[in-house]
């Protein structure tokens, strides 16, 4: 399970990443909360905009952040985006403890991180290819999962209680000093024990063909799909935990920490899961995406506050197997000259469509009630199962025969469908 630690680079990296993750997650806690709290008057919307100003430069930058994480050293290209967002962290936080910051300054500093964010994502995904070898790459993006989730597990419950001790302020500014740790273990890297992959050529057009390679494969469109669904109207968390606690259950900054907590058990769960497995299976996200569909739809008629948060831990296990696999077969099948690109296309899908859904969504929480946005998060839980089952009917043979009355799923051979992958992926890196 924990076979890429093997690795000092590796483990060097991760255990900067766990420091900085842990204050990541503590700053988004309190950064939602006063904004519900104390900002605004529960308004869910607002926490919407600031998801939507937070992700939407992964959207609108996607052809430059691409080209970059392909062309750029990674390490270093890292080591500046990770500084950055310290400093950011460090700016909020002095305004929220001298007591002056408004909700525009939340929006503006959401804004920023969002755009250094957007360079930092498809740069960190594809790291991990820099500092594991091929067999164990798989396993490495998957306890990057559970790194990140598991600092879900601590962050929330000490952003919640901080705040409700000593204000939000000193947690932004704990965020920021944590950023330390992560340019710490990028400077400790042993270089010469990097694996250094191809650099993809400066050429008339290598902005699109990323793009262009991605059009040709329909595993990859039938992922990215699945995410912009689920990624659109499904990972609103941050409205859907703090609505929940404060208009339907009427809990404290405290307890709201602790529901992000609880779903982080199941998410850390989910990823250690897929870390188990050798590749990644995409049979797991069509039942990943039906499962996190089911425990939205439980979740929303929960009657108590205990109840609802054991079903979290329901959506915690379905979304990060989800994402884990999507993220790992993405990866693994992907021309690594590509990979740079490719997985900032599927970054920026997966936290582009947020300045669509969160407003969204932070609309029904508003009018209809946190319950009805719940729903909302169910229905593209099923939505992103019901295109898996056309993609599986399509391009994998799935029929349903009767034996009797007992119903069996048969698919094509995998024999069949891994060379007819593989001739695709042939025809698409040939073309690019």
């Amino acid at each position: 399970m924990f076979r890429s630690l093997a690795g000092v680079n590796y483990r060097i990296w991760a255990a900067g990443a766990i420091v900085s993750n842990v204050g990541t997650w503590m700053q988004r806690t309190a950064q939602d909360w006063i904004v519900l709290t104390q900002l605004t008057h529960n308004n869910a919307a607002a926490v919407g905009v600031v998801m939507a100003l937070q992700f939407g430069p992964q959207l609108i930058l996607l052809p430059v952040t691409g080209w970059a994480a392909d062309h750029l050293d990674r390490r270093k290209l890292l080591m500046a985006t990770q500084g950055a967002m310290g400093l950011l962290g460090l700016g909020l936080g002095i305004l929220t403890v001298t007591g002056v910051v408004q909700l525009w300054h939340v929006y503006l500093f959401a804004l920023l991180l969002g755009v250094v964010a957007a360079f930092d994502a498809p740069a960190r995904q594809t790291f991990v290819s820099d500092l594991v070898a091929g067999p164990n790459l798989s396993n490495a993006v998957a306890l990057n999962s559970a790194s990140f989730n598991a600092a879900r597990l601590l962050g929330p419950a000490v952003a919640g209680l901080l705040t409700a001790a000593v204000g939000a302020g000193w947690v932004f500014l704990i965020n920021a000093a944590t950023f330390g740790a992560v340019l710490l273990s990028l400077a400790m890297l042993r270089r010469d024990q990097l694996y250094r992959t191809e650099r993809a050529k400066r050429s008339r057009g290598s902005l699109v063909d990323g793009f262009r390679y991605v059009r040709r494969r329909p595993d990859i469109l039938v992922i990215l799909i699945m995410v912009f669904l689920i990624g659109t109207f499904g990972l609103n968390f941050p409205i859907f935990i703090s609505t929940m606690s404060v208009t339907v259950f009427h809990q404290g900054a405290g307890e709201y920490g602790i529901l992000s907590s609880i779903m982080a058990v199941g998410s850390v769960v989910g990823a250690l899961l897929s870390a188990r497995r050798d590749r990644p299976r995409v049979s797991l996200l069509f039942a990943g995406a039906a499962l996190f569909g089911l425990g939205c739809a439980v979740a929303a008629v929960m009657p108590t506050y205990w109840l609802f948060a054991a079903a979290l831990i329901v959506i915690g296990v379905s979304s990060q197997t989800l994402m884990t696999t999507a993220n790992g077969t993405v990866q693994m099948t992907t021309d690594p000259v590509l990979r740079g690109r490719v997985m900032a296309i599927y970054m920026a899908i997966f936290m582009g469509g947020t300045p669509v859904g969160a407003p969204i969504v932070g609309w029904v929480a508003d009018a209809f009630g946190p319950r009805w946005a719940m729903g909302v998060g169910a229905a593209s839980g099923f939505a992103a199962a019901l295109v898996g089952v056309i993609y599986l009917v399509k391009y994998r043979g799935l029929r349903v025969r009767f034996t009797g009355l007992r119903p069996r799923v048969v698919l094509a051979p995998r024999e069949v469908v891994r060379e007819e992958l593989q001739e695709v992926e042939a025809t698409a890196t040939r073309t690019s």
